[in-house]
């Protein structure tokens, strides 16, 4: 099987019928019979040709009279090209280019000859500066490869330092980072087994349950992670479950919970004692939740079906504790999740935050006096965050925001009302937290 082939195909299903470039990438690579070496190149070029799809579209229209003419059977052939010529250097240009020429010919000649002509001429002119004479939105959108709405909103909302700093968060190579369940194992352990194993291990940036693989196979394969000593998890979600200020006999309430991540975060920091409602809308995604549980050994978690947007008054004023991480646009986990770039829009940001403040007012009503309900997104747009909880503390006046502190880091910026962000970096997803206090009676 040609790795190249595999890489176009994954780009259509991904560019063009909004498959999920993480979820269609393992589904590919697990039916291909690729080495690893291949796979660790199609894994490569597919998550950069989708984060740099702007700047690489930018440059082909150089060249071209119109790219929306372009064959869509070739257009990811010069998309993953062009890619490889510009950001990767183990492979020779003239190797790639190549490649592609085959791919087009599998087209026809004509289309063989049209990628050759466009990826030639790219080469004769991979120095030029394309952004000449922009505008600064034009010349950062290119350089980061985002829509110039989106760079917009970041230097608007937190200024251009910043959001120079997020832009660059975004486009880093996430590593893989994993959380001890020390139910099971000890951290030193799992870090020891690790290193023996052949894994480049560190320890975690800011969470003392988290461990880095630098390097090393499939970490879902490994006896570690089947035994349930590990689970997959970013840092920035590994600081929602301790936010909590969690006690072995709480009763508590997820309920955004799938796949169960933060869930199953929180029944091993109660140790397996008290009582977590863990919601979700759908079936399916509830038996993931269910599996994490049994991998784990968890067995303080039940999960239900439940719809967080509708109040159900079965459970008002029940739980100690509520975690509402909540539906968002998703723009702080663009390094993991690219395809957000391009298929988010300004009205979808607008529209999602109906359905936040839903879940915020039902929240509430579950929480006890005296209880904590923690809010969180995976988003950086202060519509999203910041200006819901304002929006939300002059609702309710039994709200008080309790400040959070989870270390020092230079990308944790620890808001004037006592919130949370978390800028991207190549350790850490983009992230917001709040945590209130519904004040006793």
């Amino acid at each position: 099987m040609n790795s190249r082939k595999v890489i176009v195909d994954i780009l259509d299903s991904v560019l063009f019928h909004g498959a999920y470039s993480n979820i269609e990438l393992n589904k590919r690579l697990n039916e291909s019979n690729l080495n690893d070496k291949d796979k660790a190149l199609v894994t490569e070029v597919i998550y950069g040709t989708v984060k740099y799809k702007k700047t690489i579209d930018f440059i082909i229209s150089s060249f071209v009279k119109d790219i929306n003419k372009i064959d869509k059977k070739l257009i990811n052939v010069l998309r993953s090209a062009i890619y490889q010529i510009r950001f990767l250097d183990k492979i020779p240009d003239y190797a790639i280019v190549n490649e592609a020429v085959n791919l087009a010919k599998r087209v026809s000649l004509q289309s063989s000859k049209f990628v050759n002509g466009v990826l030639r001429n790219y080469l004769r002119n991979k120095d030029k500066d394309f952004n000449k004479g922009t505008s600064n939105i034009k010349r950062l959108a290119f350089e980061y490869s985002m829509e110039e709405w989106m760079v917009e909103l970041f230097i608007r909302q937190y200024g251009e330092e910043v959001a120079k700093k997020i832009l660059l968060g975004l486009n880093s190579t996430p590593d893989v980072t994993v959380r001890v369940n020390q139910l099971k194992k000890d951290y030193d352990d799992v870090f020891e087994q690790l290193k023996i194993q052949g894994y480049e291990v560190e320890e975690g940036f800011i969470c003392p349950e988290a461990i880095n693989i630098i390097k090393g196979r499939n970490i879902e394969v490994n006896p570690l992670f089947k035994e349930g000593c590990i689970t997959v998890q970013d840092e920035s979600a590994m600081l929602v479950a301790p936010s909590m200020d969690l006690e072995d006999d709480l009763k508590v309430l997820d309920l955004c919970s799938a796949p169960g991540g933060k869930t199953t975060h929180i029944g091993e920091l109660m140790n397996n004692h008290g009582g977590i409602l863990a919601f979700d809308v759908y079936d399916h995604k509830l038996e993931l939740i269910k599996e994490n549980c049994k991998r784990l050994g968890l067995t303080n978690i039940e999960a239900q079906i439940m719809d967080a947007t509708k109040l159900n008054s079965a459970y008002v004023s029940c739980a100690d504790r509520v975690l509402i991480d909540v539906p968002c646009s998703g723009l702080g986990i663009i390094r993991k999740k690219p395809e957000i770039k391009w298929t988010k829009s300004p009205k979808d940001l607008k529209d999602i935050i109906d359905i936040q403040r839903k879940i915020m007012e039902n929240g509430w009503n579950y929480v006890k006096p005296n209880g904590i309900m923690l809010y969180s997104t995976c988003t950086l747009n202060k519509k999203e965050n910041e200006e819901n909880i304002q929006w939300f503390l002059s609702k309710h006046k039994d709200a008080v925001i309790e400040k959070l502190f989870v270390g020092k880091a230079d990308n944790l910026i620890y808001n004037n009302d006592g919130s949370l962000t978390i800028i991207p970096n190549s350790r850490m997803d983009g992230f917001y937290i709040a945590k209130l206090m519904k004040r006793g009676r």
